[in-house]
């Protein structure tokens, strides 16, 4: 039998979306009552775990009577308010945005990426071949995950599930100003001299790949990485009597990563060192 959570009541708000009337509870953001009505906003920094950061700005749209476009993601639905998410200037904005991100960083595993470059016309290549990119090298300094920064948007997210929403560890930081902002530990060290605990939830919830598994780093090296192949199964974490969910991603027998469920009321997506990596001595065939 499924227990379905009594929470607080929450007051129905009524406003219009795309000139029909929704309702939406009260404390909802216009991503969720948009998501709650089956129309798709592109995001990238949105995360579910996570405090909105407003920083891709490819979810805005219009609402009657502000002077700029909003992101859908932060801001919370009003009671009579109008709000359009099509409109050429909405439409026209998300492009740009898509344009300037495409033809700085790459974008290759990006989920949903390559869809909304077509959906919206975008074209990176306008800006031509001497268009600034951030080409880094990918930091490869440990065993259990990588730092591709020639992937990274700066949303923040990794800093802030690092921090004080999640973590507490506090190891990531932005470093740098205006074009020279960055993604770095302390000192912009090696991961292995950090205050890193190694628990992988910066990459649970970069939107990106610029942070990976080292396994899924290596496998799409060589060209073996196919998500199509894999098959997910959740399970409990036998390390300790907490109870966190694991959902283990499998390709031709072998465990290739880890991550948790967002909705589960116990981890949230997050987990600890053993969860998220300690699963080698699961596929010793020794």
């Amino acid at each position: 039998m499924t227990v379905t959570p009594l929470g607080i009541p929450r007051r129905l708000l009524e406003f219009t979306l795309d000139g029909e009337p929704v309702r939406a509870p009260e404390g909802s953001t216009i991503l969720d009552a948009c998501r709650a009505a089956g129309k798709d906003i592109p995001t990238l920094c949105e995360g579910d775990t996570l405090t909105p950061k407003n920083a891709c700005r490819v979810c805005v749209v219009e609402v009657e009577g502000s002077r700029t476009l909003v992101p859908a993601c932060s801001r919370k639905a009003e009671a009579g308010m109008e709000v359009r998410t099509g409109t050429e200037r909405a439409r026209h904005s998300r492009k740009v945005v898509l344009e300037l991100l495409a033809s700085s960083v790459d974008l290759s595993t990006t989920p949903r990426v390559a869809e909304w470059l077509k959906e919206y016309e975008a074209k990176p290549d306008r800006f031509g071949p001497d268009a600034a990119r951030l080409n880094e090298e990918p930091r490869v300094d440990n065993d259990l995950y990588v730092r591709d920064y020639g992937k990274c948007i700066l949303c923040y997210k990794c800093v802030d599930a690092c921090g004080d929403q999640w973590q507490n560890t506090f190891a990531i930081s932005v470093a740098g100003r205006g074009f020279d902002a960055r993604i770095a530990v302390e000192h912009d060290a090696p991961l292995t001299d950090s205050a890193c605990v190694y628990c992988g939830n910066c990459i649970e919830v970069c939107p990106t790949g610029a942070l990976s598994f080292k396994s899924e780093f290596d496998m799409r090296g060589a060209g073996t990485w196919d998500e199509s192949r894999q098959t997910r199964t959740t399970t409990v974490c036998a390390y300790c009597g907490v109870g966190c969910n694991l959902t283990l991603h499998v390709q031709d027998n072998e465990i290739v990563k880890v991550t948790s469920p967002h909705d589960n009321p116990v981890t949230h997506g997050n987990l600890c060192i053993k969860g998220r990596f300690g699963y080698q001595h699961v596929q010793n065939r020794d």
